[in-house]
């Protein structure tokens, strides 16, 4: 295991370097942050680039014609997937918070190390949330399957689900995150600190664009993790502590999927995952193909608001896509 996460690692060497509320580029960090930044970039430097093989890389920004005046977003990429090509870059080694992005390394956790028919009880912790972040209606003692926390977690954002998930596996939050960190390492996210399975705010919760991709490319390999983003809706069962079982019906929080924004003529969208907080602004993951059915990753951090979130993805699907045909 020491030895796949070494190889992993090398990637850096190759690479370098409402929502209106303050954002926030975080250029620098709590001593115990700093030392594992540099733990883990030291090892990227000595380990080769083997990691970069099968993957898109850019050692700096991409531009792209007919996508400028991008300095209003924080991050964003776009990225060519057959051809292992970077089409567009921009930040995209910038630490940023991911909100609830996050819940990429979540599913993809729970899809390898858990057993989708297990059947999860729900802890008083799991539903411990405040009334303006995003839940699924869970309540304490519910008996869910591992399939439908996934499907809660990755269409309607539950940060239910995600606490819930988080404790199947690894038996808290905190054990969890160590093993997100972990994980992150090994596909070679090493711009990467998780504290939490959901991506609600910490100052020590960061990632990067181009880490982003890394991880969700992972989980577009997987069929069911493909199954749940490409769903419009899903009705997702859940038995009470006192045996009475009811049905919440999640929609995707992408406006693609919920069909409140259309892609670009000629350009599918499958799905991908959002992230909304006041430090993060509006984020957004997206798994897309176009007519000849090639297929791409494309990733916004930092829009103002969804509208423009939207707007821009939609700029950069026609400059680097439909443009390029």
């Amino acid at each position: 295991m020491a030895a796949g996460i070494a190889v992993s690692l090398g990637i850096i060497a190759v690479c370098g370097g409402g929502a209106a509320g303050a954002y926030f580029y975080l250029m620098q960090a709590e001593d115990p942050v700093i030392a594992y930044e540099e733990t883990n970039y030291d090892q990227a430097m000595y380990e080769g680039t083997l990691f970069a093989q099968d993957l898109c890389v850019a050692a700096n920004d991409v531009q792209l014609s007919g996508f400028e005046d991008e300095d209003t977003l924080h991050a964003a990429g776009l990225f060519e997937l057959d051809n292992d090509s970077v089409i567009y870059g921009y930040h995209l080694y910038d630490k940023l918070y991911p909100a609830s992005t996050t819940k990429i390394m979540t599913a993809y956790l729970a899809l390898k190390y858990g057993n989708l028919d297990d059947v999860v009880t729900v802890s008083s912790h799991a539903t411990d949330f405040n009334w303006d972040e995003v839940t699924c209606g869970l309540r304490e003692g519910d008996q869910v399957t591992l399939y439908d926390l996934l499907c809660g977690l990755l269409l309607k954002s539950g940060n239910d689900c995600g606490t819930a998930i988080a404790e199947y596996i690894s038996g808290s939050e905190e054990a969890f995150a160590e093993l997100m960190n972990t994980e992150a390492r090994a596909l070679g996210a090493t711009g990467t600190h998780f504290v939490n399975p959901h991506g609600l705010h910490d100052e020590n919760h960061y990632t990067t664009a181009y880490d982003l991709y890394l991880i969700f490319n992972q989980c577009v390999k997987n069929e069911t993790f493909m199954e749940i983003i490409s769903m419009d809706s899903y009705d997702g069962t859940l038995t009470g502590a006192d045996g009475t079982v009811r049905s919440e019906t999640w929609v995707p929080s992408n406006y693609y999927s919920n069909g409140t924004v259309d892609a670009p003529e000629g350009i599918r969208v499958f799905g991908g995952k959002t992230g909304t907080t006041d430090q993060a602004g509006c984020c957004v993951i997206l798994y897309s193909e176009d007519l000849q059915q090639k297929p791409y990753i494309s990733v916004i951090m930092g829009a103002e608001d969804k509208n423009f979130l939207y707007q821009e993805m939609n700029r950069l699907f026609t400059a680097g896509i439909e443009d390029q045909e």
